[in-house]
């Protein structure tokens, strides 16, 4: 009962602060999401040049420090690394190429869905899609090989990286690029961005909250935990949108969005199978980060270069829709994580080994 109440209120407090966060700045149905967010900062650090979306997002900082934190003080604070990095950078790259064709996270799916947007109800699916593919083969044996443990200081180096983009903002915002329109000239003030990513990070550190974990748990385990909490940011996130008169239901016109149902679904399914492979979706691996895990480190970095990539090689979606470059590398991305979960098949033991 503690890991539900625990996994509700951790959704209500994401909910509470993407609304919080949207009122103040964030674009529409955008009040959090990862691979947005992700995005942007690529472009402030000049990683890409898409004039639209470049900032660095207080939030992401927000979030690794959050979970970085409350491990500390909860003792879970636990440095491990070595569990195939590289095929966790490539997931974490395709993860990302499979969103900005949605054009969201799986956590701004949900936002969007609290706002009316339909579109993300056909991402949804996708994603539903994608992570019961991803069951698949976990049940014929999938599994990487174990981290190990390593110096609490190479745990440390992450989340330090964390404060000095936190520097390089306030202090030397001459060396970074910002977007003077689009979704990256819209963002909540500096210390509410980075307020709202330390409590978000720390809920999500001490319940587990993960977007893909509820789906999957409830195939795979029968376990409805981390699904309520799902429920519970599209609720929360429902709720506050009819109260202020910003729920518009349909298909068109939506923010920053695109109708191309073949390709939200597609899309979001590639993220769901990345995210099962991973063991946890793009928000879950910050939250892992400022845990110590080097592994996840790896996986946030693939998903950095992947939006660097898309928007310097046009492959990201825009409100007019999927552009034909991504829609190339969504089919390869399928075919790259497809090889890495039959590649990493270890076999089920037989009835009776040790």
């Amino acid at each position: 009962m503690k890991a539900k109440s625990l996994v509700i209120l951790a959704g209500a407090i994401v909910g509470i602060s993407a609304i919080i966060l949207t009122l103040y700045g964030n674009p529409a149905n955008m009040g959090f999401c990862i691979a947005c967010f992700i995005r942007d900062t690529a472009g402030g650090l000049r990683m890409h040049n898409a004039g639209v979306v470049q900032y660095i997002r207080p939030e992401i900082i927000g979030l690794v420090l959050g979970s970085f934190i409350v491990a500390l003080a909860g003792k879970e604070f636990s440095p491990r690394a070595g569990s195939a990095p590289a095929s966790r950078f490539v997931l974490g790259f395709f993860m990302m190429i499979g969103a900005l064709m949605f054009l969201g996270c799986p956590l701004r799916m949900m936002l969007r869905i609290g706002g009316g947007d339909m579109n993300a109800i056909v991402g949804l699916v996708g994603f539903t899609a994608g992570i019961l593919a991803g069951i698949g083969f976990l049940n014929k044996g999938f599994s990487f090989k174990r981290a190990y443990k390593i110096s609490k200081a190479d745990g440390y180096i992450f989340p330090a990286i964390q404060v000095a983009m936190l520097v390089l903002l306030l202090g030397t915002p001459a060396l970074l690029a910002f977007s003077e329109e689009g979704p990256g000239s819209m963002h909540a003030p500096v210390a509410f961005a980075l307020v709202g990513g330390l409590v978000v990070g720390a809920a999500a550190q001490k319940s587990r909250f993960c977007t893909a974990g509820g789906i999957r748990d409830a195939f795979l385990l029968k376990d409805l935990t981390l699904l309520i909490g799902f429920i519970s940011v599209i609720l929360v996130v429902l709720i506050g949108n009819l109260a202020l008169g910003s729920f518009h239901f349909g298909f068109e016109g939506q923010p920053v969005a695109h109708s191309d149902g073949v390709w939200n679904f597609l899309g979001m399914a590639l993220v769901g199978l990345a995210a099962v492979l991973l063991g946890g979706c793009p928000l879950r691996q910050l939250i892992l980060s400022g845990e110590g895990n080097i592994d996840s480190v790896i996986t946030v970095v693939g998903m950095l270069i992947g939006a660097a990539f898309s928007h310097n090689f046009g492959l990201a979606s825009s409100a007019q829709g999927p552009m034909f470059n991504g829609q190339i590398a969504v089919v390869i991305g399928f075919v790259a994580v497809a090889a890495i979960g039959f590649l990493n098949l270890q076999g089920r033991p037989e009835k009776g080994d040790a």
